[in-house]
């Protein structure tokens, strides 16, 4: 059982930054990988980015070079920091953990990111 809770959408003018974070409950957070992904409105989900156990990380080429993935073990959480925002850049953001030996995952609820023009 894993419980995630993403935070940090609102509103932003394209150009700007946010910062999105996902706290994670339960036990072993250090083992799990986690995947940002987001859904747009009348399109499919799609991954935005992922950082394993280990703290290697990749992007979707739409986001490489201004998006980024971190995590803080300690504190159970995994961030995603997105600079220069784009109008295409809105949707609905969703945070995911995956662990690997069973293949079991998890997904939060999301939080919104509005980019005006």
């Amino acid at each position: 059982q894993v419980q995630l809770v993403e935070s940090g959408g609102g509103l932003v003018q394209a150009g700007g930054s946010l910062r999105l974070s996902c706290a994670a409950s339960g036990s072993a957070f250090g083992i799990y990988a986690f995947g940002w992904y987001r859904q747009a409105p009348g399109k499919q989900r799609e991954m935005v980015g992922q950082i394993t156990s280990g703290g290697s990380t990749n992007y979707a080429d739409s986001v490489k070079g201004r998006f980024s993935i971190s995590r803080d073990n300690a504190k159970k959480m995994v961030y995603l920091q997105m600079n220069s925002l784009k109008p295409e850049d809105t949707a609905v953001y969703y945070c995911k953990s995956y662990r690997s030996y069973d293949r079991y995952e998890s997904w939060g609820q999301g939080t919104q990111v509005t980019v005006s023009s």
